[in-house]
């Protein structure tokens, strides 16, 4: 039986271990498949001396209509297949998203953003659900901004809760772990899950038992409704949940039914272009080489990422297979050398793993299709994903 290696092929890139090798063979495939604006195409390359099949679809954010937005399925703390928040908005192509809170909340790790509305703030670093990349925090993002541009940037959450007694920061948005002696803000995006498991473990020690001091507030037209325990149910639209912990639920315990409150919060980026479009991911090539990464994986499996060029104005999403008989996949280090040879100047990597799924809709299709050849025999229900649009 032919491989997929066999069958699509258009590029030949070897890479013994972390050393990258820079033969390249000439494309063997037929031309890639192309909407206005957006095409894709496959590879082949190789790590450990076995092969590893790849797929590539290029965005021209020049091209007119065309965008990349966040899909989800409305709620942060849920999950669906990329196939169906592609086909729900009539996306031509869409990529896995971020790492997430899997088998808990399946919330997101890192901050996002959609239609300029900031829906979550980044977990801190020692409660995401994934090995750290060497000097990347988890509020790094893929953005794109009102500039029009796409970049990596840092997006660091600011937050403050006003009461009659007393002004409080707040270190969370609608993430599933809420920092020590933190308070964290819930809207009616997070969802029904149970936001008192929001408030167990540390950075130190995610096992680590719930915080025994906690408390939430409900805010509703600019007032408290409600004291108590933190709680799940999902929130109605202009409703607010202040949760706190530790030290943090000792000021939420001075609020009192009827203290007028104000909760006011934004995701500041670094660069002081406000996205538009923001999905959590690490940085693992910058300035068109790869980053250094210390980081002891030793496992070649599937990967995600999403690229973008110089100018900002292309972007590239990248997967390769592994876990396959024909497609042993790839470690960190040697998914980023193989990015780093595709021209592309900066990239995030995204979840991988059973997570990675790619799926274009081709010209004249009314759907998306898988592209990749996903690790799971059926689709993983993932938090997020990045979408193309034309029209």
């Amino acid at each position: 039986m032919l491989t997929r290696a066999a069958v699509r092929r258009i590029v030949t890139i070897g890479i013994a271990g972390l050393v990258a090798s820079a033969a390249l063979a000439v494309p063997t495939a037929a031309a890639p498949a192309e909407h206005d604006g957006v095409t894709h195409r496959e590879f082949t390359a190789k790590a450990g001396g076995r092969p590893v099949e790849g797929d590539v679809v290029e965005v021209d954010l020049t091209r007119p209509g065309v965008r990349v937005t966040l899909l989800d399925s409305g709620i942060v703390a849920s999950r669906a297949t990329v196939t169906d928040m592609a086909n729900d908005v009539g996306a031509v192509a869409a990529i896995n998203g971020d790492f997430f809170d899997i088998g808990r909340s399946s919330a997101a790790a890192g901050p996002a953003v959609r239609d300029g509305r900031a829906l979550k703030a980044a977990v801190p670093q020692g409660r995401r659900a994934a090995p750290p990349v060497a000097g990347a925090e988890t509020d790094y993002a893929f953005t794109i901004g009102d500039d029009g541009a796409a970049r990596v940037d840092r997006l660091r959450l600011e937050a403050t809760v006003r009461a009659p007694q007393a002004e409080w920061p707040a270190v969370a948005l609608n993430q599933h772990a809420v920092p020590v002696d933190g308070i964290g803000i819930f809207t009616n995006v997070w969802g029904d899950y149970d936001r008192a498991r929001t408030l167990c473990g540390t950075d130190e020690d995610p096992t680590a038992p719930c915080a025994s001091d906690r408390v939430e507030v409900l805010v509703r037209d600019g007032a408290v409704a409600s004291t108590g325990s933190p709680q799940g149910g999902a929130l109605k639209p202009g409703e607010i949940a202040l949760v706190g912990r530790d030290a943090g639920a000792g000021r939420l315990s001075s609020l009192k039914a009827g203290d007028a409150v104000q909760v006011d919060y934004a995701l500041v980026a670094e660069s002081g272009v406000a996205p538009k479009f923001a999905v959590g991911g690490m940085p693992i090539v910058r300035e068109g080489e790869p980053i250094d990464n210390p980081i002891a994986n030793r496992e070649r499996a599937p990967r995600s990422a999403v690229g973008l060029s110089a100018d900002g104005k292309t972007v590239t999403f990248v997967t390769v297979d592994g876990r396959q008989t024909d497609s042993g996949g790839m470690t960190l280090p040697e998914f980023a050398r193989q990015i780093a040879k595709m021209d592309i100047h900066t990239a995030v990597n995204l979840d991988g793993g059973g997570s990675s799924t790619l799926v274009y809709r081709e010209p004249g299709a009314s759907r998306v299709e898988i592209v990749n050849d996903p690790a799971n025999k059926t689709p993983r229900l993932v938090s997020n994903s990045l979408g193309v649009s034309i029209g």
